[in-house]
C-alpha cells in the first residue's frame, strides 16, 4: 500500500477527475475509512470503503486509491478484485510505476497467479513510454540523489529503537544525514537555476518527489528561495499540493510562525513524547488538509502514537515548545 509518510516520502502526483463538491466529501469520507481500518488489519472492510468510495463518484477515483484497494482486496484474499484495480489503473491511467508494484509485500500473494506476469509486461510497456519522454540525464541524476536523501532516513526508526531518541548513535546519524542533505542542495539547486521546477513529464515522478524532498530537508533561507517557485509548479500541476502544503508549513515554523496544516511533528525531550508542532486554527485544520489532498490530522499523527483531540490540544498550545529548522 502507497503509505502517506510525510516526513520523509511524499504521495504520488495523481490525475484529477471532475466531479459535484458533495460527491467530493462523500468519496474522502470512504477513503479515510478505508485507509483507517487497513492500518487497523480489517482489509476486506477497508477494500468495501474503497468500493463505496468509487461508488460515489460514478466509478471514478484517484489512481492511488486504486492501488490500495487492490493492496486491501489482495490482503484480504480477493485477487480477482486485486487485478481488477491493478487492471484500471495500469489501462486507463497509464500505471508505470514497476518498483513499487514488484516489491509491495501486500500484493505477494498475486505472484503465482497466471494474470501477474501480463499486468507486469503492460506496467513495463508504460514505464517504457514514459521513460521515453523524460530527460534521461536529468533522471539519472535525480535517482542518485534520491537514494542519497533516503539511505541514512531509512536507519532512523530503527536507530532510534535501538539506542534511543538523544543517543550518540542518532546524533552520528543525523550529522550524516546534515552531511549529505548539504550536497544534494548544491546539485538540486543548480538544477532548479537551470530549468526552473521540471515537472513529472519531464523528470518522472520520482524526479519531482527528490526535487521537493530536498528542498524540504534543506536550511530555511534555500526553502524560502525555492517556495514561490514551487507555488508557481503547483499552478501548473508540476508539483504536488500536498508536497507543498508541507514545505509551506516548514517554513511557517522557520520563520516563527504556526504551522496551516499540521504536517510538522517534533519530539518533546522532557516528556519523550511527540506532538503536533504550534498549529493555527486546529478546529479547521483537516478542511484545509483536504484542500491539499493531505489526509486527516488524527490519521496521520497516528503514526508518531498521537491521539488528535482538537480540545485537549488548544488547552495544550501554549505550552508546546517551539518547532524551528
Amino acid at each position: 500500500m502507497k503509505k502517506i509518510l510525510s516526513l520523509l516520502l511524499c504521495c504520488a502526483l495523481l490525475p484529477h477527475f471532475s466531479i459535484a463538491q458533495q460527491d467530493l466529501t462523500q468519496y474522502n469520507f470512504f477513503v479515510h475509512q478505508a485507509d483507517s481500518l487497513y492500518h487497523a488489519g480489517a482489509y476486506k472492510p477497508a477494500a468495501l470503503a474503497f468500493s463505496q468510495a468509487f461508488i460515489t463518484t460514478n466509478g471514478k477515483g484517484l489512481m492511488n486509491d486504486r492501488y490500495n484497494a487492490a493492496c486491501a482486496w489482495a490482503l484480504a484474499g480477493v485477487p480477482d478484485s486485486a487485478f481488477f484495480q491493478l487492471e484500471k489503473i495500469v489501462t486507463k491511467v497509464a500505471f508505470a510505476d514497476y518498483q513499487q508494484l514488484t516489491n509491495d509485500k501486500d500484493l505477494v500473494s498475486l505472484h503465482t497467479d497466471k494474470r501477474w506476469q501480463p499486468l507486469l509486461d503492460a506496467v513495463l510497456v508504460n514505464k517504457e513510454k514514459e521513460e521515453a519522454l523524460l530527460d534521461k540525464s536529468l533522471v539519472r541524476v535525480l535517482d542518485t540523489i534520491y537514494q542519497d536523501d533516503q539511505e541514512s532516513r531509512l536507519l532512523i526508526e530503527s536507530t532510534a529503537k535501538k539506542y534511543g531518541e538523544t543517543s550518540k548513535e542518532m546524533e552520528r546519524l543525523w550529522k550524516k544525514i546534515d552531511w549529505q542533505d548539504s550536497i544534494n542542495v548544491r546539485k538540486t539547486t543548480a538544477i532548479l537555476d537551470q530549468y526552473g521546477w521540471p515537472g513529472p513529464s519531464v523528470i518522472g515522478i520520482r524526479g519531482s518527489t527528490t526535487l521537493f524532498l530536498v528542498i524540504q530537508h534543506a536550511p530555511l533561507r534555500i526553502q524560502q528561495q525555492y517556495l514561490p517557485m514551487m507555488r508557481d509548479a503547483v499552478k501548473k500541476q508540476q508539483a504536488s499540493p500536498a508536497d507543498l502544503a508541507l514545505l509551506e508549513d516548514r517554513v511557517s515554523l522557520g520563520e516563527g510562525r504556526k504551522q496551516i496544516y499540521g504536517s510538522q511533528i517534533s519530539l518533546n525531550k522532557k516528556t519523550g513524547k511527540y506532538f503536533v508542532c504550534p498549529l493555527e486554527d486546529p478546529d479547521h485544520v483537516d478542511e484545509r488538509r483536504e484542500e491539499a489532498g493531505l489526509a486527516p490530522l488524527a490519521e496521520y499523527v497516528r503514526i508518531w502514537g498521537i491521539t488528535w483531540d482538537v480540545s485537549s490540544y488548544k488547552k495544550e498550545l501554549p505550552a508546546l515548545p517551539p518547532c524551528g529548522q
